[in-house]
């Protein structure tokens, strides 16, 4: 069984990410490694930001480190909230009137509630709602990158959430193809196709001819 590190205290992309790979691998996150420093994701695209992690975290810890770095790009929003996916509504571009009404909507800025009620907030007058799931994953050793792996999936972003499954924005995201958000789909359907399930797909073939 081959040990893998996925350097990411998100137990929803764990889950993700062990259900992708199945019990030949042992797949642990940053959760087992409480004293690790958080690596600050100073990167402006997600590669770079992925690249911080794995390299930095697989400098302190012996095996594989996965790294994941993924967002939501919106194209009526020039790509927003891009590599600020996770703490959109903790970004300081906006008014003292908008911030109040965050954190007024979900009692604090920041959590998956107030991300999604921002990004509706800002799509409002817009009938543009195409936009994809965008994931970068890099693959590292003993602080050296081995290898960085890509996957997308097109779709468009509804006017209310749907479904209670998933995390994020999966919500409001339904892909091409379907009528149901991220968030209605079962985690098996959504994982054949997402672009975390891409991504990881890549990930797999890399492992599998590398003999790890």
């Amino acid at each position: 069984m081959t040990a893998l590190l996925v350097a990411t205290g998100n137990s929803h992309k764990t889950a993700e990410i062990r259900a992708i790979l199945g019990p030949e691998y042992e797949v642990s996150d940053l959760g087992s490694y409480p004293d690790l420093p958080e690596v600050e994701e100073t990167g402006s695209t997600f590669l770079e930001n992925a690249a911080l992690k794995a390299v930095e975290i697989s400098r302190q810890v012996e095996g594989l480190v996965l790294s994941d770095d993924s967002g939501l790009e919106v194209d009526a929003l020039g790509g927003e909230p891009g590599v600020y996916s996770a703490r959109y509504a903790r970004t300081n571009n906006e008014s003292d009137h908008y911030r109040y009404y965050v954190d007024n909507m979900t009692g604090r800025a920041g959590d998956d509630a107030a991300n999604n009620n921002k990004l509706l907030l800002k799509l409002k007058e817009e009938e543009n709602r195409s936009a994809r799931f965008r994931c970068v994953m890099v693959l590292a050793r003993a602080g050296q990158i081995l290898a960085s792996f890509e996957g997308s999936v097109e779709g468009r972003i509804l006017a209310e959430p749907h479904g209670r499954g998933g995390f994020g924005y999966d919500p409001l995201f339904a892909p091409d193809g379907y009528d149901q958000t991220f968030a209605e789909l079962s985690s098996e359907v959504k994982n054949q196709f997402s672009h975390r399930g891409r991504a990881m797909e890549k990930v797999v073939e890399w492992l599998a001819a590398n003999g790890r």
